[in-house]
């Protein structure tokens, strides 16, 4: 039986506070549990996280934490995902100390290095055909998709049944959709699913889940179109840090550009107040390109103070380029670059 979620929060609260005492020989004051984890103000000004959940995501609210309580030293402890959590916070000034919790364990994490660069599977005829039905094509992790808008609506698929091209808004509607039309041309396949999508990605649609999905998808999609709006002359689609594991999941979008002298520049696009976007783009940066500059594009209303704290501890430093809160009325479908 699940836990109630207010007895989930106090022993994620009790843990935190005997995990600082047996190992930190400190005490913990103001420990406040959470879905997530806890955190608590220790007794020698730094502070302590516990990231029992969503691990990879713990930097950027310890970060902001850290912000708020004046001081520059953290402890964060976590159950998963600790060697890359180490490696983005070398990313950031101060002392900041990243434990791997094992059983009743902890010892410091070592720094995982950037992903290893994934094979693309060699099937350009089906490349061709997403091209040819209007999508713009992302290569991500050894996945190929077709995107609407920054929205997937198809996949190439390779496994022991062959190459083929997998249509729908992800999984179950790929599954869905080949159950009630799999005798479909693929090429009508598409462009019954892109219509759809299509009528839903384009300024005055309507509220609808289909122009919620990817928003951080489709604002990449629109700067990709138009990149002098971040002062670019030209930028495409990459990688993130991490794979992206679910289509529901916000994640923000990376793209490489190059700016009007020749250099290269990471952007990093995001929607919405996203404590954990600063240490996701500045391990984007890392992956792609360290020597790049690296801009941070959010809407105005999302420029916090917060975000712009962390990024002032970046020890490589970054820009934060705030657009348009009303950038989904942005006329003109993206193009595929």
């Amino acid at each position: 039986m699940a836990l109630d979620p207010e007895r989930r929060r106090q022993l994620h609260a009790m843990k935190l506070r005997s995990i600082v005492s047996g190992h930190l020989e400190l005490s913990a004051d103001e420990v406040v549990g959470t879905d997530d984890g806890a955190s608590a103000k220790l007794n020698d000004g730094s502070v302590a996280v516990l990231a029992e959940e969503r691990s990879s995501r713990a930097l950027g609210g310890a970060l902001a934490l850290s912000a708020r309580s004046s001081t520059e030293e953290i402890h964060l402890f976590a159950t998963e995902a600790s060697g890359m959590l180490a490696r983005r916070a070398a990313l950031f000034s101060g002392p900041i100390t990243v434990w791997e919790i094992n059983e009743d364990q902890a010892t410091k994490a070592r720094p995982a290095e950037p992903s290893d660069a994934v094979t693309i599977p060699d099937v350009p005829d089906l490349v061709a055909t997403l091209r040819e039905s209007g999508l713009e094509v992302v290569s991500e992790y050894g996945v190929i998709v077709g995107e609407i808008a920054g929205l997937e609506v198809a996949r190439i698929v390779s496994d022991e049944n062959g190459d083929r091209i997998e249509v729908g808004v992800g999984t179950h509607d790929r599954e869905a959709f080949a159950l009630l039309h799999g005798d479909l041309p693929t090429a009508q396949a598409i462009e019954q699913v892109a219509k759809v999508v299509r009528s839903h990605r384009l300024p005055g649609a309507e509220p609808h889940p289909l122009n919620r999905l990817g928003a951080e998808r489709w604002l990449r999609a629109h700067l990709i179109s138009h990149p002098e709006r971040v002062g670019l002359s030209r930028l495409s689609a990459a990688a993130p840090p991490i794979e992206r594991t679910n289509l529901k999941e916000a994640v923000p979008a990376v793209a490489r550009g190059t700016l009007d002298g020749g250099a290269e520049a990471i952007v990093v696009c995001g929607v919405g107040i996203d404590l954990d976007l600063v240490p996701f783009a500045a391990d984007a940066r890392l992956l792609h390109n360290s020597e790049a500059e690296l801009k941070i594009v959010v809407p105005d209303r999302d420029a916090h103070l917060v975000i712009r704290e962390l990024v002032d501890r970046l020890l490589d430093p970054a820009e934060i380029i705030g657009i348009d809160d009303g950038w989904r009325e942005w006329a003109g479908p993206p193009s595929v670059p």
